[in-house]
């Protein structure tokens, strides 16, 4: 009997059991998924974006399907940092599979305090900072758009931590590169991207939006293409691991995003589709190697040919 594929893979420090994420904001807290996922499969978890207090999020309407995806604009709604620490982390351990905590704020204050918490507690494996909010104290711009906050927020809560922090960019950034440049030199582990792309929707009948505010982040198949692009873009650039994320809903589109670089891969919108996707994804994965006579999947990364 031939030996399944090898699917382990190295990430800021961790060991991935294979390389297929949950996406922040698609899969809740992990729990959630557990009747349709077991989710010990899982390379890791990434929970739903955590701030230092609960936050309600937008009134809906704040989903709306379009044509190949869809548009939230949810809000960045949570239970807060203290609440998941002490509720959902500590029956998230049983799982053994990494967890790890999707960190945002308004401030640079607020990331570092909710970074400070998760890393004195037991269960968390790493950080993902999002960084695609906005900074109250400049007007409301992303700290994502330029190099020099993005690298400040990523300096700040490298201050705090010992947990890799994967720091995950905005397509919005005005050089997506030069952005992750930046963080790279202020101590990242890892970068992910991409963040969702602004986009909107109009009722004909009412003439209003189709969303309670106006526009909303769209996702799924229809931003693969953008994304990938961007993913390679920034692996020629850095030379820490970069996840890609965007669109992926099959074996095929994680295999385009590990061949043209990326450590892992992050799985989102299809779990609103399909709650087992990332297992059925982890399996065409493994498929696709034994097709091609790999023996494990890191032969396989980063091998993409320009001609």
């Amino acid at each position: 009997m031939t030996a399944l594929p090898d699917l382990k893979v190295e990430l800021a420090g961790l060991t991935l059991k294979n390389p297929v994420m949950t996406a922040s904001g698609t899969f809740g807290y992990g729990e959630e998924f557990a009747d349709y996922v077991n989710l010990a499969e899982l390379g890791a978890i990434v929970v739903k974006g955590l701030s230092l207090n609960s936050k309600l999020g937008n009134p809906p309407p704040r989903i709306v399907e379009t044509a190949s995806g869809m548009l939230n604009t949810i809000g960045l709604q949570n239970i807060g940092v203290h609440v998941f620490v002490q509720e959902k982390l500590p029956r998230l351990r049983r799982f053994g599979v990494p967890i790890i905590a999707n960190v945002y704020g308004e401030t640079i204050e607020e990331y570092r305090a909710v970074s400070e918490i998760l890393t004195n507690c037991r269960g968390c494996a790493a950080l993902e900072i999002n960084i695609s909010c906005p900074n109250v104290k400049k007007g409301g711009i992303s700290f994502g758009l330029e190099g020099e906050s993005a690298a400040e927020v990523t300096a700040e809560v490298k201050k705090v931590t010992d947990l890799p922090v994967i720091v995950k960019l905005s397509p919005q950034a005005r050089s997506i590169t030069e952005v992750a440049k930046s963080v790279e030199a202020a101590g990242a582990d890892a970068i992910s991207l991409i963040n969702t792309i602004p986009g909107m929707a109009v009722d004909i009948h009412t003439r209003k939006s189709r969303l309670s505010q106006v526009t909303g982040g769209l996702s799924g198949p229809a931003i693969k293409p953008i994304a990938l692009k961007m993913v390679w873009d920034v692996i020629k650039t850095v030379s820490i691991p970069v996840i890609g994320v965007g669109g992926i809903m099959t074996a095929q589109d994680a295999l385009e995003y590990l061949i043209v670089g990326a450590r892992a891969i992050q799985v989102g919108t299809a779990n609103f589709i399909d709650p087992r996707a990332t297992v059925k994804i982890i399996e065409g994965i493994s498929l696709y190697l034994r097709q091609k006579g790999a023996r494990s999947v890191r032969d396989i990364i980063g091998t993409f040919e320009e001609s």
